[in-house]
């Protein structure tokens, strides 16, 4: 027992002493913000678990209190050219095997600034460009953006990374990514997502960005094909994305994002086959009646089928927020968020799915 005390304290003591190292170095730095929830399912359809593409699901009268992310993060400088960031991240969506919240590695990735004039290089875990400028412009501890929300691509990838700007002020930038395609999680086969990404910044408060990428899948059989083995066909994913964010400070934010998903050859009737395309569009605002309180509303539409023959599953989304900053480093968010839904072929209307919550968001170190 006190040799388990020993090692304890020992290891306190050499944590403490790191920390302090690192703060008079000054090449470490340590932050972390964390938010989440008590929420309500006031409203839900009775057959809500068997509809597809839902952003608002879960159990009618589910109530509690939920973490939706945790974040520690450290930043170390190697050098004026080397930084790194290590991150954690915790929410309720990657539970251990016992159901309990989960840590798992959000970003670890090393960068090298100025690899060559006015651009950088980053190897591993990083964020990708899909939303990442968006994320800027949105108040990101409400709900994700809109391509976030529906599953398009994912925040991170295992990646190597181009990034930086046209011109000396900045005004045009870019952002080239080659990536596993998998997230967070390790490369299980050999194809890959490539990510490009355009910005235009003609003044501090405007900004637009041009974004694609490509997802290489394995062809498929083409069913109308008589040879033996049959013909392929090409079955990749393309996304294309425009946004466009205008900010004052303190003041107002106003944003625009829309998005086309495109699975080649994705729609297959007898030996008829076609693209199936998807698309969406969020537009979001917010007002700043003093520096403590805020009001935000935020509209998507989503239909993960634009084609004619499908029907009866796109989704109206909506969410309205009173934002209270008693601190700099804490909100207060009363907000409800409320999911409409095109009737089903058959007739059958489906009931709007309505979550009242009051969120809580804070950062710390």
């Amino acid at each position: 027992m006190k040799r388990i005390l020993f090692v304890t304290v020992l290891l306190l003591f050499t944590s403490v002493s790191f920390l302090q190292a690192q703060d008079i170095t000054n090449k470490g730095r340590f932050s972390g913000y964390m938010f989440g929830d008590y929420f309500y399912n006031a409203a839900r359809d009775t057959g809500i678990s068997s509809l597809p593409n839902v952003g608002n699901g879960g159990k009618q009268d589910l109530n509690g209190i939920q973490f939706r992310r945790i974040y520690f993060t450290y930043d170390y400088d190697i050098s004026e050219s080397f930084i790194t960031r290590f991150r954690l991240e915790a929410d309720q969506e990657a539970n251990t095997s016992n159901g309990k919240i989960g840590v798992f590695v959000k970003d670890a990735y090393l960068q090298w600034k100025n690899i060559f004039k006015g651009s950088d290089f980053i190897f591993g875990i990083q964020p990708t460009p899909t939303w990442e400028i968006t994320e800027s412009y949105w108040p990101r501890f409400l709900e994700k953006t809109t391509m976030d929300l529906r599953g398009i691509s994912s925040s991170r990838d295992l990646a190597v990374t181009l990034k930086g700007k046209f011109d000396k002020e900045g005004m045009f930038r870019y952002w080239l990514m080659i990536g596993d395609g998998t997230g967070n999680k390790p490369e299980t086969d050999k194809y890959k997502r490539f990510y490009a990404h355009i910005q235009y910044s003609p003044i501090k408060q405007l900004t637009a960005t041009l974004y694609a990428d490509l997802k290489a899948r394995p062809n498929i059989n083409d069913p109308a094909s008589t040879a033996n083995p049959p013909a392929t066909l090409s079955n990749n994913d393309l996304t294309y994305a425009l946004f466009l964010g205008y900010k004052e400070k303190d003041a107002y934010t106003f944003g625009v994002e829309g998005f086309l998903n495109q699975r080649q050859n994705g729609m297959i009737s007898g030996i008829n086959i076609k693209d199936k395309t998807g698309m969406g569009i969020s537009v979001f605002a917010s007002y700043n009646f003093s520096k403590e309180l805020a009001v935000v509303g935020r509209y998507d539409y989503y239909d993960p089928n634009a084609d004619s023959d499908a029907k009866g599953d796109s989704r109206n989304w909506f969410i309205f927020s009173l934002n209270y900053n008693p601190d700099e480093k804490v909100t207060i968010s009363p907000n409800v968020i409320i999911e409409t839904y095109e009737s089903i072929p058959s007739g059958r209307s489906i009931d709007a799915s309505i979550t009242p919550r009051i969120t809580f968001f804070y950062s710390f170190l």
